[in-house]
Formats: C-alpha cells, sequence, structure tokens
C-alpha cells in the first residue's frame, strides 16, 4: 500500500442498454477473463427475468431497491495492538456499500450449482430486492459480527 498519495477515482462508464454506471458496474463485477460481452448478455438476460418475475417495470429501480436491502453500513476490520489482533467495527463509504453488495451478489449467483448464471443473478436480484436469500444473510452477519465487537470501537484509527 502507498504511502504517497490516494489513488484516483475513475469514472465508470455508463452502459449502452439502460445508460446506468450502477449496471456497468454490475458487468465489470460478472466479467470473467475480460469477456464483457458474455458479461452483458448475462445481466441483461437477468434483468428481463427479473422484469417478469416481479413485473415492477425498470429493472434499474429493482436492481437499486435490491441493492439498498444488501449494502451493509458496517463491516470489521483487523487492528493489531500490543500484540493483539481485535476486530474493531468500522463504517463503510458508499461506494465499498455498493461494491461490497454487487460482489456479494455475483458471488452468491456464482455458487448457485446447477443453473445458468443469468437465471441465478435474477433470483439473487429477486431475493435481495425482497429482503430474502443469501445476501440480506451475509450483510446482517456482519452487522451483527460489528455490534458484538462494538466493544473496541475505541481502537478505530
Amino acid at each position: 500500500m502507498s504511502r504517497r498519495h490516494r489513488a484516483t477515482k475513475r469514472q465508470v462508464v455508463s452502459d449502452i442498454r439502460y445508460n446506468s454506471p450502477l449496471v456497468a458496474h454490475l458487468v465489470n463485477v460478472i466479467m470473467k477473463s475480460g469477456k464483457k460481452n458474455l458479461a452483458q448478455r448475462i445481466v441483461y438476460g437477468a434483468f428481463e427475468k427479473v422484469s417478469a418475475k416481479l413485473e415492477k417495470g425498470d429493472p434499474v429501480d429493482l436492481l437499486i431497491g435490491a441493492l439498498e436491502n444488501a449494502r451493509p453500513r458496517l463491516e470489521v476490520k483487523s487492528r493489531r495492538v500490543g500484540g493483539a489482533t481485535y476486530q474493531v467495527p468500522v463504517e463503510i463509504s458508499y461506494e465499498r456499500q455498493e461494491s461490497l453488495a454487487l460482489r456479494w451478489i455475483a458471488a452468491a449467483a456464482a455458487s448457485r450449482k446447477g443453473t445458468p448464471m443469468k437465471d441465478a443473478l435474477a433470483s439473487e436480484i429477486v431475493d435481495a430486492y425482497n429482503n430474502t436469500g443469501s445476501v440480506v444473510k451475509k450483510k446482517e452477519d456482519t452487522h451483527k459480527m460489528a455490534q458484538a465487537n462494538r466493544a473496541f470501537a475505541h481502537l478505530r484509527w
């Protein structure tokens, strides 16, 4: 980790179909080995399935609703003090919350074996939108861990 200066934030270019940087971020998270076209097909196919399942309209709004339910507000970071390692709860920036939620959704979809990725991604987005599923459970576990270790909050840096 460099001590000189912070890395500059790069703007994510909006995606083609929905003109949303959030969807472009999801495509980049899904993408493997530089196969962006395949990742776009997966995400757009998942969005069509999500719209059909929930019948609410704009899939980008549904994704935003799912992210609201999946974004963690707190996490624990390891902090070494006097030979002991403590799990210190810290608040997370909005960008990291969004990144973690998208990564968790993609990982949960990938772990659903036996189903195509676009079906699994659609199911995970619907589950997160309905405040159920493994992504919301992961968020709650992260919050429970932070609550359990709030005695060490004074060690925050």
